[in-house]
């Protein structure tokens, strides 16, 4: 049997397969510079009734192979002994960052480079089995150009400032009910501030009718290639996204790609399809 997953700090997606079996489920996320062990323990606990529930033979081994956020190089042998500890049989233990992930899921074992676009952004250069180059995302705050965070704080800042219209702005303000004193609020007293902004996402994916809006998204992909991808210096190789705002505003950061150059390659909303064709076929 094989298990595979795809964590966040949000959620885990797993997939168990065998020659009679091909399951999906969702648990809570698991992420070892969030979460303490007991909180994941907790989490696998449901994970592990899970394979036994559908193991027929008891005997059978598990080759558990785990992709998440927050499995840095130093994490990667804790996380591996947790999973052994937690889960039954266990023959073979992987753990591996998402990033990895990502670029197995979108270049299998081919030569490319892989990004993440979703609520955060990065990338790296890939060889086919592992990462040669990354260049650092930095976070919202100091960079994560290309993510839903940076394009929901552009957008609020354009709004606010006279970027855009003041027509957009009091559409935005009776659609979503928030003022700029709300938002204030949200940003500098609340937490997960990249969550909130990258929520903005859904009102500016209905707005792209808005050039303004539109190409306000397309700089954000611009900048992203230009200040994350070009250190690379590899314009032969194809780019290739995972993400949810890479799936959603696939038009417009195809047009951002072919703009600076690159060919563009494959765009998932989700790695664990190309996860599975990297580990099963």
């Amino acid at each position: 049997m094989i298990l595979i997953a795809d964590s966040g700090s949000t959620k885990t997606d797993w997939a168990l397969l065998s020659p009679t079996i091909d399951i999906r489920f969702t648990t809570s996320g698991l992420n070892p510079y969030h979460q303490d062990r007991h909180q994941m323990v907790s989490v696998l606990k449901e994970v592990r009734d899970r394979v036994a529930a559908c193991r027929s033979d008891e005997t059978a081994s598990l080759s558990v192979y785990f992709y998440g956020s927050g499995v840095r190089p130093e994490q990667e042998a804790p996380m591996a002994d947790l999973l052994r500890a937690s889960l039954p049989k266990v023959e073979t233990v992987e753990t591996h960052s998402d990033l990895l992930g990502a670029a197995r899921a979108l270049c299998g074992h081919n030569y490319g480079i892989a990004s993440i676009l979703g609520t955060g952004a990065n990338s790296c250069l890939y060889d086919g089995e592992c990462i040669l180059k990354n260049t650092p995302a930095l976070g919202y705050i100091l960079g994560d150009e290309g993510s839903g965070a940076v394009l929901g704080k552009r957008f609020i800042h354009d709004l606010y400032t006279g970027i855009l219209s003041e027509e957009l702005k009091t559409e935005f303000e009776h659609e979503t009910g928030f003022s700029l004193p709300q938002i204030i609020d949200r940003v500098y007293r609340q937490p997960f501030v990249n969550r909130f902004l990258a929520s903005l996402s859904e009102f500016i994916r209905n707005h792209l009718s808005d050039p303004a809006v539109e190409a306000l998204v397309c700089q954000n992909f611009t900048d992203f290639i230009r200040l994350h991808i070009t250190p690379y210096g590899r314009k032969d190789l194809p780019l290739s996204f995972v993400g949810s705002i890479a799936y959603y505003y696939r038009e417009q950061l195809a047009k951002a790609v072919d703009v600076l150059g690159y060919p563009l390659g494959t765009v998932l909303r989700s790695p664990m399809e190309g996860l599975l064709r990297y580990h099963i076929c």
